[in-house]
């Protein structure tokens, strides 16, 4: 089944914008404002939505407004209204085991830790394909978890992660386009794929 909706994983208000924790949103935003459509709340979803057309498809985009370890009750409510399975989502949100910006994607598997992810497999189930972006692993060894997470990306951070958006955008044709698989084969190699910047220019 091919992908339908595309919801990125965050915090709603202005408060955590920019922090690592809200890199999901800020894909999907960055989407919407490119193809200049505005965001409807949907009281129904418990989520913001808006419908672009992505490679001769129209698909939704979704951010749930019910912060972050609620997200599933958001997207399961979607689903089960549009009547799509687990296998028609894509999932987008930070992976703090990655390092700034790299990307990957897999079809299933367990949370990894990450509250949102946690929450929409107890609402939805396994079986959704999950697009994850790295915001580097915490610096300060001392640092509270849930602190890092919810802290800001400094200006040189935003700057790497901008230079990836078009590798990002690339990804998410690709998997629209050749299918989970074959896309995953592509993202997930080691080496820079399509427009991802060289690593020395990051350094």
């Amino acid at each position: 089944m091919s992908i339908s909706v595309i919801a990125g994983l965050g915090n709603p208000g202005s408060g955590y914008r920019n922090t690592r924790h809200n890199i999901g949103f800020d894909l999907i935003d960055h989407i919407a404002e490119q193809h200049n459509v505005a965001w409807k709340a949907n009281a129904r979803f418990e989520a913001q939505t808006a419908v672009v057309q992505l490679e001769k498809r129209k698909i939704m985009l979704l951010k749930p407004t019910t912060f972050m370890n609620h997200s599933g009750r958001s997207i399961s409510a979607t689903l089960s209204y549009l009547k799509l399975s687990p296998k028609s989502l894509l999932v987008i949100y930070d992976d703090l085991t990655l390092e700034l910006g790299r990307s990957k994607l897999s079809i299933s598997g367990s949370s990894g830790g990450h509250n949102g992810i946690e929450n929409l497999l107890m609402q939805v189930g396994d079986g959704f394909a999950r697009y994850r972006i790295g915001i580097g692993s915490k610096q300060n060894k001392e640092m509270n978890l849930a602190d890092y997470v919810l802290s800001k990306f400094n200006k040189n951070e935003q700057t790497t992660l901008a230079g990836y958006l078009t590798t990002y955008k690339d990804h998410l044709n690709l998997i629209l386009n050749d299918g989970l698989v074959v896309a995953m084969n592509s993202i997930n190699q080691r080496k820079s794929t399509l427009h991802e910047p060289n690593d020395k220019k990051n350094l």
